[in-house]
């Protein structure tokens, strides 16, 4: 037999052959990883929150819900508004108005979720309107300006020419000091 033939032979067991499509099952099922070029145009998804406009990178979006039945959760951090179930999921919500300072109005009927994951993580962010997706060149999205400080300026990829403030979605998802791993005190 020649090399090509050995390669489609039957494996020696039954425990082999699992073994190797337990391995192209788990190839398969990885998710691919693509981080777009820096010449890439960027496609985000556009939402208001408190009189201004944010936007972040669809591949992280998983949905858009209504903020529906959110139930508020003891000793967290102000930024953590609650938690609610999505389709059977429970999702942390965050409100990023605490990372970036503008003024806070009441929830209303009117907001929305929008989930976004990735890192094994996934957690709601509160959003006023959506506006939809557009897709904007990546090197029309600019540092934060020197003045723009505080916590904020860690969780943006930077400000378009028309005030379109870009999350930094994977920097909050892995950010540790956004994530709360302690016990309530007894």
């Amino acid at each position: 037999m020649t090399d090509g033939a050995d390669a489609l032979s039957p494996p020696a067991s039954t425990a082999e052959a699992r073994q190797i499509l337990r391995a192209r099952a788990q190839a398969l099922a990885r998710p691919p990883e693509s981080t777009p070029s820096p010449e890439a145009p960027l496609e985000l998804l556009e939402f208001h929150l408190a009189r201004e406009r944010y936007a972040l990178e669809t591949r992280y979006v998983r949905g858009v819900h209504p903020l529906k039945h959110l139930t508020p959760l003891p000793s967290t951090p102000p930024f953590i508004l609650g938690i609610v179930n999505v389709r059977g999921r429970i999702v942390p919500v965050y409100d990023i108005r605490k990372f970036f300072g503008p003024p806070e109005s009441g929830l209303t009927d009117l907001h929305r979720i929008i989930l976004v994951g990735g890192n094994d993580l996934e957690l709601g962010l509160l959003a006023d309107v959506g506006e939809g997706v557009l897709t904007i060149a990546a090197q029309s999205v600019q540092p934060p300006p020197p003045t723009f400080t505080g916590i904020g300026a860690h969780y943006l990829k930077g400000i378009t020419a028309e005030r379109l403030v870009v999350l930094d979605i994977d920097r909050i998802l892995t950010d540790p000091d956004i994530l709360v791993h302690q016990d309530a005190d007894s």
